[in-house]
């Protein structure tokens, strides 16, 4: 079905048409002055110098037009020719009808879905996850969720960092450590053990280990990037350790994402394109493309538009080793191939735009992507502490996200059992959820690019912009809605009726913009629109809840149009919080 703002303008058109003026000039737009209109259209302003004509003088042609018209209660002209409407609570109430009556509250699917990737994650394995994770996965996550909604086929692909220097770094350390391991015996021709000689907790201390060694001591560099060249190059052992270093952290990276409520489609990392650089470099070269540069094989990416440098994009380095670059233009020639994406997000830091810049531009250049494939970077801000840096934990390290998420769950533990008497793993679950929702409104309520300040205390209050209000908000809802059937009444034979009041119309107005926003959120790949939606929701609802004694109301039918509007209001609150990744409890 269509928007309400195209619902609106089509009337408006048309009584602009009838007027006798050009019906473009109906759009309408919501009013920045909702104390005096809900709506407004500002036509005839842009209509007085093409048709001469005072635009006062247009406004009210266009308002007598409309003297009759189903969609509006009241039509005003303000001078110098602002038209001013206020929409027929007949009209909102049956436009709500059709929405709760339509799958997806009436959202139109696209008539072609597109074949949608989003590269999101992005941790390297054998490190635990910390709080610069947070955001790629919850953005990550919310994007994806808000594009299959409009009815796209998306793709998550976490993108692991697992190849490279750093798992000789971890071979080598192992080696030193224990020498005896058959991984490093070359004569040896069984099959190595299932078991891997580590743990994560090992594992994860190993690698900061061999990290410093190799910084400080020249020969044990060596010594790693020899392993490196072993790994890729297919020795048997290092090929059997580097299995043992997926699957345990895999495992434990599963269990964290799980713990954030993000799952992604593809588990596949840099190792997965090893095998096809060596073709596209040599289709590089025979295209023409890539050239050898002070030792280096680079494609020049620059364009004559450039205000500022794009440096070349290299593909090799000068001993023929290849770099992020070069695996991320080999994953999106896998990807074209293997799955034909119209479109593809990374979804990364934002202080790496010049480098996606440069991929993009070299995929292009070199055919890897169709001309018509869209590749998108989505950049965000850093995640800052109070201070207005980026966030550390007390003694100034990098966070673990696992105990941030610990951190969380404990604030809203002590919230909830505050005053009262909750069973201790009932507080515990609910604690989980609404720190849940604390962390990820959090986040996506700024918009993305934007650096914001976690700040825990805030984050997880039941009052203002906050997850914890967004869900106190739904419990509330659920609570009158529930207590409606324990009282015999039924919901399904509830129906919408036409607003009594302004707070109950104002939250008509808010829900019936569901159509719009989504529509926003998907086309910006922007889940802050979802959070401000839904905080606007909140707000109106509350406003409503504080002014009517819903099920004190003595008027039966009355009653019955207020629990349907309740029934929709929690029916697209639940819909929104799932598109941003969380849900909420049953009480709070």
């Amino acid at each position: 079905m269509d928007k309400i703002l195209d619902v609106i303008s089509e009337e408006m058109k048309r009584a602009f048409q009838a007027a006798g003026y050009e019906a473009e000039l109906g759009k309408v737009t919501i009013s920045n002055r909702p104390d005096l209109c809900e709506y407004q259209c500002n036509g005839a302003m842009a209509g007085a110098k093409r048709y001469k004509k005072a635009p006062l003088a247009i406004a009210q042609d266009v308002e007598a037009e409309l003297k009759i018209s189903p969609v509006f209660e009241e039509v005003s002209t303000v001078p110098p020719g602002f038209l001013n409407l206020k929409v027929s609570p007949l009209f909102l109430k049956d436009y709500l009808a059709q929405m709760s009556r339509e799958p997806k509250f009436g959202l139109n699917m696209p008539e072609k879905a597109k074949k949608i990737m989003i590269d999101y994650g992005g941790p390297n394995v054998a490190k635990p996850l910390h709080v610069g994770h947070l955001r790629s996965a919850v953005i990550g996550e919310s994007v994806k969720r808000i594009a299959r909604y409009a009815g796209h086929e998306v793709t998550g692909d976490i993108h692991l960092g697992d190849w490279g220097l750093q798992m000789g770094l971890i071979i080598t350390e192992l080696q030193e450590r224990n020498p005896g391991l058959v991984y490093f015996d070359e004569r040896f021709t069984g099959e190595y053990p299932q078991e891997a000689p580590f743990t994560i907790s090992e594992l994860e201390e190993i690698y900061p280990t061999a990290s410093g060694k190799s910084k400080e001591d020249e020969s044990y560099k060596e010594k790693a990037m020899d392993a490196t060249f072993k790994l890729q190059n297919g020795v048997r052992g290092y090929r059997a350790l580097w299995n043992h270093i997926i699957n345990v952290s895999v495992t434990d990276l599963k269990k964290n994402y799980k713990r954030l409520n993000v799952d992604f489609d593809l588990w596949k990392g840099e190792s997965d394109v090893h095998d096809l650089i060596p073709g596209m470099v040599e289709e590089m070269k025979a295209g023409g493309y890539a050239y050898i540069s002070e030792g280096a094989l680079v494609v020049d990416v620059k364009e004559e538009t450039d205000t500022k440098e794009i440096p070349p994009c290299m593909i090799l380095k000068s001993d023929g080793a290849s770099l992020y670059n070069t695996t991320d233009l080999a994953t999106i020639k896998e990807r074209m191939e293997n799955i034909g994406p119209d479109e593809i997000i990374y979804v990364v830091d934002k202080r790496q735009e010049l480098y996606f810049e440069q991929i993009f531009r070299c995929a292009r250049k070199t055919g890897l992507v169709r001309p018509e494939t869209e590749l998108k970077f989505l950049g965000f801000g850093t995640m800052n502490g109070k201070d207005g840096k980026p966030f550390k934990t007390r003694e100034g390290g990098v966070m673990r996200l696992e105990n941030l998420l610990e951190e969380i769950n404990e604030v809203m533990y002590g919230k909830i059992v505050q005053n009262r008497s909750v069973p201790e793993k009932e507080a515990r679950e609910i604690a989980r959820v609404v720190a849940l929702s604390a962390v990820k409104y959090g986040d996506l309520s700024n918009q993305a690019s934007k650096d914001y300040i976690f700040d825990i205390d805030r984050f997880t209050s039941s009052e203002g912009d906050t997850g914890p209000y967004i869900l106190y908000t739904l419990v509330r809802i659920k609570s009158i809605l529930s207590k409606y059937k324990e009282a015999g009444g039924r919901l399904e034979e509830t129906s919408l009726r036409p607003a009594c009041s302004g707070p109950e119309k104002d939250l008509m107005l808010q829900l019936a913009g569901f159509l719009g926003m989504i529509e926003n959120a998907y086309g910006e790949s922007a889940p802050h629109k979802v959070c401000a939606y839904i905080y606007d929701i909140a707000n109106a609802f509350n406003r409503f809840y504080h002014e009517t004694k819903i099920l004190a109301e003595e008027d039966e039918g009355r009653k019955k149009g207020w629990i349907a509007l309740l029934l929709l209001a929690k029916d697209i609150l639940e819909t929104c919080i799932d598109l941003l990744g969380f849900s909420a409890p049953e009480k709070m």
